[in-house]
């Protein structure tokens, strides 16, 4: 079930992101600090974070609007626990964003990404998704680790009254 994150999850999330292996300790503690401030009202930020929930958290997502644009979103965050990977619940998860910016009217997602060979199924997974890449800044990260962009265009939800 994916439903929205609540302060409750917290702990959990943050535990999750560090059995995947792709977030160094002080990521986790940013992504700690993104939650906390996020739960706190502190801003008036449209950001979204969905939890995928199967008895317990295993997967989140966050996404937010690119600042000074239309209806431009960026999925900032991604994570799967690594006993849940591969069955579908990552692609579950996108599609649910997907499906609550198209019904909101939003036009475009965004997804950045590393460009290290190790990385490569995370980028195999976006196209796989319909994302194309759309940009690539070269050692972004740090020497020899690019940033990859990709991008979809969200299908507009008919809406009936």
């Amino acid at each position: 079930m994916i439903r929205l994150t609540t302060p409750s999850d917290t702990n959990a999330l943050l535990a999750l992101a560090a059995t995947t292996g792709l977030f160094e300790s002080n990521q986790i503690e940013e992504l700690a600090q993104m939650l906390n401030q996020h739960f706190s009202n502190e801003t008036d930020s449209q950001d979204v974070w969905f939890t995928d929930d199967d008895n317990e958290p295993v997967g989140v997502a966050y996404v937010a609007p690119e600042r000074m644009t239309e209806g431009t979103w960026n999925l900032y965050l991604i994570a799967i626990h690594s006993d849940r990977q591969r069955q579908g619940r990552g692609a579950a998860l996108v599609r649910h964003v997907e499906q609550m910016l198209a019904e909101r009217g939003e036009r475009v997602l965004l997804v950045e990404t590393s460009g290290l060979e190790e990385f490569e199924y995370v980028r195999a997974f976006y196209r796989k998704l319909g994302y194309d890449e759309e940009a690539r800044i070269r050692e972004f990260y740090k020497a020899g680790d690019d940033k990859i962009i990709f991008r979809k265009a969200l299908e507009r939800v008919a809406t009936y009254c």
